[in-house]
């Protein structure tokens, strides 16, 4: 297991959510486990939707749940409904729920061809290879995650047009953000042609909430719902029996500038940032990497998903603005 966050710079936030019992569908339809696929028999997209790409993240979980309890079908294409890192899940403790995050690496930074084709062994790796077939299958990827802080919730809408046009089609969450990802490694959202601006296939990453707040869980189900809707595989009396008939609040989109990867083992920040902080002025040091000050690149500079994992390689901040 992963002791992804010292204890010294763990949270106390509560464990509101339950984690669901996903052995039923351990043995899915698709050839690959917890994986299942709902035929319409006609015509239409190829969807998927990930949860537990992260074993500690539970409110995706709750949202597929959520559809197999209901008995969702997809009325045209395809739908395929995936639990990802199941191994890292079995370990989840209420008592100490930072620690299930991954069990050899993680599983949200090896979606490079390369890596996915080399030799390197590890339990996330022999996973994603396992997956992958039917990542490569999809059109449009919905992958459900949560955060440290509890800051509001987001989409991760990649770095090209065809992401933001989806979020917004889908309406929710209120807050957009397009980013290229991290230096350590590609995330599933954006495994090869996800990330191909010709490629008219696409995919969105959500981060609901604070991992264990029952918000979380809310707004995994919520955008859930809204995603099936927007791709046509709902219907109106569907989506407004399960999320109301209330539209959700218009949304906003930030452009991410910079992300700061971790340099050295003395990274710091000067402030306990929990996300979506506005430093006024540019060039305001709001940490060091060592003996590097790290600045703001400009005015009205937002900070997104800072996080307390310090460790050379991985991102500490994303450095954003607002945009039209």
């Amino acid at each position: 297991m992963s002791d992804a966050v010292p204890a010294a710079l763990s949270d106390d936030y509560p464990v509101e959510l339950e984690a669901p019992d996903i052995s039923p569908y351990r043995d899915g339809n698709s050839g690959v486990p917890y994986f299942t696929t709902f035929e319409s028999g006609r015509a239409g997209p190829e969807v998927l939707i990930t949860a537990l790409v992260h074993g500690n993240e539970l409110c995706g979980a709750i949202a597929l749940d959520d559809l197999f309890r209901h008995d969702i079908r997809p009325l045209l294409g395809r739908l395929t409904l995936g639990f990802c890192n199941v191994a890292a899940y079995a370990e989840f403790r209420a008592d100490y729920p930072a620690l299930s995050r991954f069990i050899d690496e993680d599983f949200n930074r090896v979606w490079d061809l390369e890596m996915l084709q080399d030799k390197t062994r590890s339990l996330e790796r022999a996973r994603a290879r396992e997956i992958r077939p039917l990542v490569t299958k999809s059109e449009i990827l919905l992958d459900l995650h949560s955060m440290q802080h509890a800051t509001g919730p987001l989409v991760l809408a990649g770095r090209h047009a065809k992401g933001r046009t989806l979020a917004e089609q889908v309406g929710a969450p209120p807050l957009i953000v397009l980013d290229a990802g991290h230096k350590a490694g590609r995330r599933l959202r954006d495994y090869d042609f996800f990330d191909d601006p010709d490629d008219p296939r696409t995919a969105l990453l959500v981060e609901c909430g604070q991992h264990w707040s029952s918000a979380a869980a809310s707004v995994a189900i919520d955008v859930t719902y809204r995603f099936l809707h927007a791709v046509g595989q709902i219907g109106r009396e569907t989506l407004e029996e399960r999320c109301g008939p209330s539209a959700p609040p218009a949304q906003k989109v930030v452009e991410i500038v910079r992300a700061v990867t971790v340099k050295t083992d003395a990274f710091r920040f000067h402030g306990d940032f929990r996300g979506m902080e506005v430093i006024p002025k540019a060039g305001t040091e709001i940490g060091r990497d060592g003996d590097e000050p790290v600045l703001t690149p400009h005015d009205d500079c937002i900070l997104v998903m800072p996080t307390r994992r310090l460790s050379r390689g991985l991102t500490a901040v994303r450095l954003g603005r607002f945009i039209e």
